[in-house]
């Protein structure tokens, strides 16, 4: 009878050891032509200190191999010694394999489990996209250039025009994915790179969210897309502008409401941004000319360094007020106005109704000269 209990309990014993085994993740690569001893890096992506090193091991015989757990699955990218550019993948438990090459990194292939073989018909499939886009650029190059050369605008947007029609076939195969394919980890990405449209289908975001498979809404990505689902206010032309208070660099609390003017222009920058940095002089002469009239500004920096937030705004002579969070792209504020990208503009009437946005120099001058007219 005890020998009986021992071997149900040693057979118990192996099948809870396999299945910890199971719940863990191999990575094994293949770089034909490399030699012995470089580094590959595993990495991933944070939202403040960008690419961080989760482990690092050396090239064998042509090979290498990570191990470890994931708590979930999540983008995270392979960084080969002396060879340009990252191969990106989904880390999740099992076993995940990859073949690099050095030459071509963007060629590489990778597979094993079902979120990375995914991620591999439909890197092939967008590929194919991008190589015909590519090669309408080159055939087209020569023609576009005597069309610009003579200011032939029919030629101009009829070549822009079948140039979209390839890109809007990437857009096209990244919408429809999470419909199509409910239970891929791909598919809540897809669904959370929706935000950034500039005319946000809420409803058809909630439907696809809706028919998600339960293990993708528990998921880091999951959780975001429902709390952006939750919390979403509309920011179209049209739209009450949500409202917001942060510090200023003197650490008072600044709202939206307290610094509205006959038009008010919220002007998303940062101190490490070339391009806000570039357009703020002709901001300033705008608010010079302006500002007498009823034009307001509200500044929201995605800075994290207060000393070089408040040492820009005096190098750049910006007389208006300025607010800031200090969380870089994790600010509440631009979050808020689905801002993923900067310099981002808002103008808003008296009543704090958007009226037009993400206009910039003459355009923007032009603009607020015909509201305070």
């Amino acid at each position: 009878m005890r020998k009986t209990f021992f071997i149900l309990f040693l057979a118990i014993g192996l099948v809870s050891f396999k299945a910890i085994l199971d719940t863990d993740f191999t990575l094994t690569g293949t770089v034909k032509g490399l030699e012995n001893g470089k580094t590959v890096v595993l990495e991933r992506q944070d939202e403040v200190l960008g690419m961080v090193p989760v482990d690092t091991v050396k090239v064998e015989n042509e090979k290498f191999t990570f191990k470890g757990k994931a708590l979930e699955p999540s983008i995270h990218f392979i960084q080969v010694q002396d060879i340009q550019g990252k191969v990106a993948f989904i880390l999740e438990n099992g076993k995940i394999s990859f073949t690099i090459y050095k030459d071509s990194v963007a060629k590489s292939k990778i597979g094993g489990t079902k979120n990375n073989e995914d991620l591999q018909n439909f890197n092939a499939a967008a590929m194919k996209v991008q190589k015909k886009m590519q090669d309408f650029q080159t055939a087209n190059m020569k023609k576009m250039q005597d069309a610009q050369a003579s200011n032939d605008e029919v030629t101009m947007n009829a070549l822009m025009d079948e140039f979209g029609k390839m890109q809007s076939e990437i857009m096209t195969m990244t919408s429809t994915f999470p419909e199509k394919n409910p239970k891929s980890f791909l598919s809540v990405l897809f669904l959370d790179n929706m935000f950034n449209q500039p005319d946000v289908d809420i409803e058809k975001i909630k439907t696809v969210y809706n028919g998600l498979d339960a293990s993708l809404k528990t998921t880091k990505p999951g959780k975001t897309v429902k709390t952006k689902i939750d919390n979403f206010k509309s920011i179209a032309v049209g739209s009450l502008a949500p409202e917001f208070s942060a510090p200023n660099p003197d650490g008072k609390v600044i709202s939206l409401k307290e610094s509205l003017g006959k038009i008010t222009i919220i002007d998303f920058w940062a101190s490490w941004c070339g391009p806000c940095r570039k357009e703020n002089p002709s901001v300033v002469a705008l608010y010079n000319d302006f500002h007498s009239k009823g034009l307001n500004i509200i500044g929201v920096s995605l800075d994290k360094d207060a000393a070089k937030w408040k040492e820009a705004i005096a190098k750049d002579n910006l007389p208006w007020n300025h607010i800031s969070n200090l969380k870089f792209w994790s600010d509440p504020i631009a979050a808020l106005y689905n801002v993923k990208s900067i310099p981002a503009t808002f103008i808003l009437d008296a009543n704090g109704k958007i009226i037009a946005r993400d206009l910039r120099g003459a355009e923007l001058r032009a603009k607020v000269a015909e509201l305070l007219k």
